[in-house]
């Protein structure tokens, strides 16, 4: 069944790809003039991706829940790795945000032209300016009223529990002044195992928005703030925190 599920979602991705790319770049050019934040390309790219992509097979089942959280105007979003299909899931939000991606993704044909063109903030892991570099083009949509989706693990966590949280996204609230929020991803891997290709013949992905939180309440340490953050997963996802890992009392819990 797998070899089927695999063959079945290529061969549409194939098909169907091409012509999200023509319509994608059609769209680029009529906006071009008056949506310099391409905010129409990315709503367009979202519900194509995340409706089309995520409904191709019977046994796959999708849910998006707290898109109330979302707040309008600049916010860090954060959400946890696991699996490619991750950004799929994403895009059910259907919210204005520019995603933070490996700078080889951005070369893969049509995918990566589409990123191109909606401006997404591309990272080269391991060169020593990656970080600067990313925190610089984030501050410009930040600045620009657009949220920023980021993976502070920074790679895909291995389980369901979250890998320890880089400090960028979380340095990069406080400084902006603006708030982070937790989207919670889960059953991603039930579709598809890290980059792929094969595909599960069932998963159930479910995409969760977890409340604000307001980076003035909390300081100005990086670090404790995305320890914190994550503690949140955890309660999200019904998992135990460590000992070594529970932030202090009541820092974290903030209304």
């Amino acid at each position: 069944m797998t070899y089927l599920v695999t063959l079945w979602f290529w061969l549409v991705f194939l098909v169907t790809a091409p012509v999200c790319t023509v319509l994608g770049g059609t769209l680029w050019l009529v906006t071009w003039p008056f949506d310099r934040n391409r905010a129409l390309l990315h709503a367009f790219i979202c519900r194509w991706c995340h409706g089309l992509y995520l409904h191709l097979w019977p046994g796959w089942r999708v849910r998006v829940e707290g898109r109330e959280h979302l707040p309008p105007g600049p916010a860090v979003l954060v959400a946890n790795h696991q699996s490619a299909a991750d950004i799929l899931g994403a895009m059910g939000l259907f919210h204005p945000f520019k995603f933070v991606a490996k700078a080889s993704l951005f070369r893969t044909p049509m995918v990566g032209w589409m990123m191109r063109l909606m401006e997404y903030v591309a990272v080269v892991r391991n060169h020593p300016r990656a970080l600067e570099r990313m925190l610089e083009a984030c501050r410009h949509w930040l600045r620009r009223g657009v949220p920023v989706l980021i993976y502070p693990e920074g790679t895909y966590a291995p389980t369901r529990q979250p890998l320890p949280f880089k400090r960028g996204a979380f340095q990069l609230a406080i400084e902006e002044r603006v708030p982070v929020v937790p989207v919670v991803i889960e059953g991603t891997t039930q579709l598809l195992k890290g980059d792929g290709p094969w595909m599960g013949p069932r998963a159930s992905v479910r995409v969760r928005v977890l409340p604000p939180v307001p980076v003035e309440a909390l300081g100005d340490d990086p670090v404790l703030l995305a320890e914190q953050v994550r503690a949140r997963y955890f309660e999200a996802l019904g998992l135990p925190l460590l000992a070594t890992e529970v932030p202090e009392p009541g820092h974290w819990q903030v209304a």
